[in-house]
């Protein structure tokens, strides 16, 4: 073998071993992802969750349509984690929580899984359901502070991940002042998961979002209003007046 030839082996066998400890490691640091993807919305392979939807109050009890594309923001994460989802309406879904991780979509006037949620997991947060025309309709109560909507302007939502203990699966939150709001929570918690995994671990934490002209920007433009896990979680005090419904 001349040493050219030889050469030309050697040159072929060092790119294979850099080829094959490349693919290695890709495959190492692909599969610690999804691992630290699945821990975070507590969906190990071949899991089964929930999603758990509204109804539209105005729409004869159809799901309005930016909630159905929270469902399918939500749904390209489950398949991501290799993870099974089932659908179902928040009228029908009586069963307690950390079995299973669910996803819960709408505000309490809509969808009564999620009022009982508030009520047991956030007694901090208030939300007026009153159906009548008014400056607090839809607003939300954190603690000392009210967020009102204005429609189409600025919108606020909050993003929950709720947890009873470190073994429990979580329970993941998307209640909004409108059904836009869902949607861009959805999609703010894929685009931001690993940011907000790092932050928050594994833990509870509650965030109160805000929709920047909807009505130009669609669910594109969020901002993080807060970190009001600590409010949300401390019960307030009941409102006076009767026709502003608890979370």
């Amino acid at each position: 073998m001349t040493d050219d030839v030889r050469n030309i082996v050697l040159g072929v066998i060092a790119a294979g071993i850099s080829a094959a400890l490349g693919w290695i490691a890709r495959t190492y640091l692909w599969r610690r992802k999804l691992r630290r993807k699945q821990a975070f919305f507590g969906l190990p392979g071949n899991s089964e969750c929930l999603l758990v939807v509204n109804r539209d109050a105005g729409g004869d009890g159809a799901v309005h349509r930016y909630d159905v594309f929270a469902l399918l923001e939500l749904s390209a994460l489950i398949k991501d984690c290799s993870a099974h989802a089932q659908i179902l309406s928040h009228d029908i879904a009586q069963q307690g929580f950390g079995e299973r991780t669910e996803f819960c979509v709408g505000g309490p006037g809509s969808n009564r899984r999620m009022a009982a949620h508030l009520h047991s997991l956030l007694p901090g947060v208030r939300i007026n359901t009153d159906a009548e025309p008014g400056p607090d309709r839809g607003a939300f109560q954190i603690g000392s502070e009210r967020y009102r909507a204005e429609k189409g302007l600025a919108e606020y939502v909050l993003l929950a991940r709720l947890t009873v203990s470190q073994e429990a699966r979580p329970v993941f939150l998307f209640c909004g002042q409108r059904a836009i709001t869902n949607q861009a929570a959805s999609r703010y918690l894929a685009r931001n998961y690993e940011k907000l995994s790092h932050k928050h671990g594994n833990n509870t934490f509650c965030l109160l979002l805000k929709v920047v002209n909807s009505q130009a920007y669609g669910p594109d433009v969020v901002e993080l209003v807060a970190d009001v896990t600590r409010a949300a979680q401390i019960p307030v005090p009941a409102p006076r007046n009767s026709h502003r419904a608890t979370g």
